[in-house]
């Protein structure tokens, strides 16, 4: 996968069942789903939150009108703060940041390939209706110079217990050869430094096996 330069690689991912999943992340009341843009956060945190029966949070529905990337206090004021023991999985680039890991149980880092993110972005931003292919193209660009500045220097990753693969599709795309993705399943990587991943696998995935 081609990642940004200061992000660590974290292959090989192993492939796991939603059983298998819902095993391993336990019963946390606040999951932190943090990423790249386009990159795959929103999906895998609808897919846990359906399996953990939790609510889902968008940090862009926070931060609308608001501000790009200084929304952890009023998320906190108006969403974390008064949820009296409701179960959220909030996602959004930014959400497992240092001022906001604390209060979770769980804080997720889906890595993505920068080119597969870019390609998938611009397509959803065009798809609205909003802005041209050529305009998508310039706002994607623009994002970047806050998002990558800003993740860069928070590396929530390194406060993630779990790593999801958000862009499965372009792991192997060099050999022509793409992993097997049936229904019900999530790759995943958990950090040796955070703990030791034990749950089911079918198989596990990395550019090199592939080649």
């Amino acid at each position: 996968m081609d990642l940004h330069p200061e992000e660590p690689s974290f292959e090989p991912f192993e492939q796991v069942s939603d059983d298998a999943l819902v095993a391993l992340v336990g019963s946390p009341r606040l999951v932190l789903v943090d990423g790249r843009s386009a990159g795959g956060k929103t999906t895998f945190a609808g897919h846990l939150a359906h399996l953990l029966g939790s609510a889902v949070v968008h940090t862009d529905d926070v931060a609308r009108d608001f501000s790009r990337f200084g929304w952890d206090k009023k998320l906190v004021d108006t969403v974390l703060g008064p949820r009296k023991g409701e179960r959220l999985v909030v996602e959004g680039v930014g959400a497992g940041r240092a001022s906001l890991a604390p209060l979770a149980d769980l804080v997720v880092w889906v890595q993505s390939d920068r080119a597969s993110a870019r390609t998938r972005g611009i397509a959803r931003d065009a798809s609205y209706g909003t802005r041209t292919v050529a305009e998508a193209e310039e706002f994607w660009d623009h994002w970047m110079t806050e998002e990558e500045p800003n993740l860069a220097a928070d590396r929530p990753w390194e406060r993630a217990a779990l790593v999801v693969l958000g862009t499965p599709q372009a792991v192997g795309r060099t050999s022509g050869k793409r992993p097997s993705l049936p229904a019900s399943t999530t790759w995943v990587r958990v950090p040796r430094s955070r703990s030791t991943f034990a749950a089911p696998t079918t198989e596990a995935h990395s550019d090199s096996s592939s080649a």
